[in-house]
């Protein structure tokens, strides 16, 4: 029995005995995706236990603030109360790098009435998931994961480079899809899918991408949740992994100057759940209504789902012209210059690949939105613009440059609040502005270098 045919404690219990295990790491993935939680000696993980957490530790900013008044405490009491922790069965994994045989379980998070926490990431996720339910669907998303590995920086003020690999040097120039370029870091990437294998996640193919020591990881199909848990995982794995190799793995929307950014590419499609039948196609293979209106839904709403797409002020200098990212809301058949992409595909596995997402988002948050966005054009019947079918870097920016214009349009957009929770977009958006001023705060070289002494 795999860890995904697991739905009951009584079976998490089996599954922790056949595997001895001793420890076992409660994760909550955060605003962010960092795991949150607790660790356990094994006696001590019990059906009946009633772990639990503030509901602040969930919705805190990547700093670790949280603000200290306002709107946010319209949702999160300010006595901050307590979460019960639910564990998932279908989340359990080894994790392969503890020296004790240790275990890891994705948990939920839920009020003192049984109600799911609304600003809690997997909560968000699985509201629009019930949402696609209700209308007999089933979506189907495929993440492409791009990351840098990088020396080890111990001084947020000295810029980051490629790492040494095999040969004894550093990248100089880019080496997209070259295979020996992966085989620079062998070693790694050996210990990676021997993690991946051990804690069962759905990874694909592993390519050499455009940037400096650039790589893509790839991630089968499956249904939204299930693979948001193993990127979130996955991200994990990576960094313990390159750390191991005295080296850094970071999922940083643009960490190196001149070099592209990172994304997260999420291809998406919809299948009825009684005969699996994708609705993005007809019968007679053509593309459907569906296919178009959702397009138009990823259209109209993804500017405004910006900043849950692009969370940090850094994410918003990897979308720029002509560098591997999209610029607008454009849509094309296999056109990678769109923010929409439709790519070559039968009409059994007809798909719309969101390019706009960057690495650095939470996988949930991200997975949520996009569907989230899908959904309205279908149900509103939205029409796409006409096909981009040339260049569309030498179209008109239409997306927010930066995180604060993200955020005025995230809150002004009431279509996706009623569909990701108005909860939870209080509590994001209130949590980014406290990141967001705390940026400003900081004074970068290019103003003293350029102000200093001109203005």
């Amino acid at each position: 029995m795999t860890t995904r045919e697991l739905f009951t404690f009584s079976e998490l219990e089996h599954w922790l005995d056949q595997h001895r295990v001793t420890e076992i790491e409660c994760l909550v993935p955060d605003l962010t995706g960092v795991a949150r939680g607790k660790i356990l000696p094994r006696e001590k993980f019990t059906e009946d236990r009633g772990m639990r957490l503030p509901e602040a530790v969930v919705a805190m900013g990547v700093t670790g603030e949280f603000p200290e008044e306002g709107p946010y405490y319209d949702v999160i009491t300010p006595t901050d109360r307590d979460m019960q922790l639910r564990p998932d069965p279908s989340t359990v994994r080894i994790v392969p790098w503890a020296t004790d045989p240790t275990a890891q379980v994705i948990h939920d998070c839920y009020d003192r009435d049984g109600q799911r926490v609304p600003f809690a990431p997997r909560s968000v996720l699985r509201r629009v998931c019930d949402l696609y339910a209700e209308q007999g669907w089933s979506p189907v998303v495929a993440p492409e994961l791009e990351f840098y590995l990088v020396a080890r920086n111990t001084d947020p003020d000295v810029p980051l480079k490629p790492p040494v690999g095999r040969s004894g040097r550093s990248e100089t120039s880019r080496q997209a899809y070259s295979i020996d370029a992966v085989n620079e870091f062998d070693p790694l990437f050996e210990d990676v899918y021997d993690y991946c294998e051990k804690m069962e996640l759905n990874v694909d193919t592993l390519i050499h991408e455009v940037g400096a020591g650039q790589m893509e990881i790839n991630f089968f199909h499956a249904h939204p949740l299930g693979l948001a848990d193993e990127v979130f995982l996955f991200k994990r794995t990576v960094r313990e992994a390159a750390l191991r190799h005295d080296m850094f793995a970071t999922f940083m929307a643009k960490p190196i100057a001149g070099e592209p950014g990172s994304a997260m590419h999420v291809h998406q499609s919809v299948v009825r759940t009684g005969d699996g039948h994708n609705i993005f196609s007809n019968e007679d293979g053509t593309p459907s209504q569906e296919f178009y209106w959702y397009i138009g839904g990823l259209q109209k709403y993804i500017p405004a789902a910006m900043a849950l797409f692009a969370p940090y002020v850094n994410s918003y200098r990897r979308l720029a012209r002509f560098t591997a990212a999209p610029i607008n809301i454009q849509w094309g058949t296999d056109n990678r210059t769109v923010g929409i992409r439709s790519p070559l595909a039968p009409p059994a596995a007809r798909r719309i690949e969101n390019r706009v997402i960057g690495a650095d988002a939470n996988p949930y948050v991200a997975l949520a939105a996009t569907l989230a966005c899908g959904y309205l054009g279908v149900r509103n019947r939205i029409e796409p613009s006409p096909e981009c079918k040339g260049d569309a870097y030498l179209g008109e920016y239409q997306l927010p440059r930066s995180l604060g214009e993200a955020l005025a349009l995230l809150r002004a957009e009431r279509d996706l609040a009623s569909v990701l929770g108005e909860g939870f977009i209080t509590v994001y958006t209130e949590v980014k502005e406290i990141e967001y001023a705390e940026f400003m705060k900081v004074i970068s070289p290019w103003e003293r270098e350029h102000l200093l002494l001109h203005v």
